[in-house]
């Protein structure tokens, strides 16, 4: 699988994470295709913002981090996320009833899944019936060959066993932290040691690759035939939000634009290490990670 410029689409969550001492774009699903943007893709982001002051900044975020979008101007306030950090770690308190939760269908967002190299979703833009619907016809259109990404991102109590299982068989990509792989564990009930239930995950969902992050110790990727471990490089953190995304989305666009498993994982260590010296999840990257 070889592109020189991938399309690569995130559909979900667009908010702005409000941190201690300023607020930034992010959004798990949007935040992928922001990173894979950086480094060359053709960057997608479907979602929807309030009919406000904040939803017109973030169009212009957007706009300025050269991000195409579908994003539509609903009658509820632009997303927002409380982010408190405590050693860097950030812990989030994720406002309801918003812009994202009202996500609505259209005919290019269709048009878009049907050329899309790569789509990004996970569970918490599902909290809502409406957008649970939008993103779950969407896939549909999405191309057998193409890489349905699952980033579960457990957050506050916004999933279900029911939601995880049915994307896990939409997904052909799957991307876990060591956190949510024990409570996948329990609400599962799966047996053994770790390399056992990941490729147990790969033989079930039937995934080409499975991601397992487990923070500042290491990160192993996984597939049917072979796998990758690279230990986390030490750096001086100034907060990590963004940075399983960003391994995500350099993972994706190094694999889709030919890279072998062991160099598109190299990359994405190199990546979130980056992200974690900086703040919040968009940062502007230096010219030699892009490839």
């Amino acid at each position: 699988m070889k592109n020189a410029k991938p399309v690569i689409v995130g559909i979900g969550e667009l908010l702005w994470d409000i941190l201690p001492s300023e607020k930034r774009a992010g959004g798990a699903p949007i935040n992928f295709v922001y990173h894979a943007t950086q480094m060359g893709s053709d960057g997608y982001a479907i979602s929807a913002v309030g009919n406000d002051a904040s939803g017109s900044e973030m169009l212009r975020e957007l706009e300025k981090n050269h991000i195409h979008h579908l994003v539509s101007t609903v009658n509820y306030p632009t997303g927002s996320v409380l982010v408190e950090l405590q050693n860097g770690i950030p812990n989030y308190t994720i406002i309801e009833d918003v812009a994202w939760d009202h996500i609505p269908i259209s005919e290019s967002a269709v048009d878009l899944m049907k050329k899309a190299n790569a789509v990004c979703f996970g569970t918490l833009a599902q909290r809502s019936p409406e957008s649970r619907e939008t993103i779950s016809s969407l896939l549909s259109y999405v191309p057998e060959e193409s890489l349905r990404f699952f980033d579960i991102n457990i957050r506050q109590s916004y999933y279900s066993k029911e939601l995880i299982e049915e994307l896990l068989h939409v997904a052909n990509v799957f991307k876990i932290n060591d956190e949510e792989l024990d409570l996948l564990r329990n609400m599962l009930g799966l047996k053994g040691n770790t390399d056992d239930i990941c490729l147990r995950l790969i033989q079930d969902y039937s995934l080409r690759y499975l991601i397992l992050t487990a923070g500042s110790a290491f990160s192993t990727i996984y597939t049917p035939n072979e796998q990758s471990t690279i230990p986390t490089p030490k750096v001086e953190v100034v907060d990590t939000v963004g940075a399983g995304d960003s391994f995500s989305g350099a993972f994706i666009h190094s694999i889709l634009t030919g890279k072998s498993l062991q160099e598109s994982h190299k990359k994405a260590v190199e990546i979130a290490a980056f992200v974690c010296t900086r703040s919040g999840a968009w940062p502007i990257y230096p010219k030699k990670f892009q490839i």
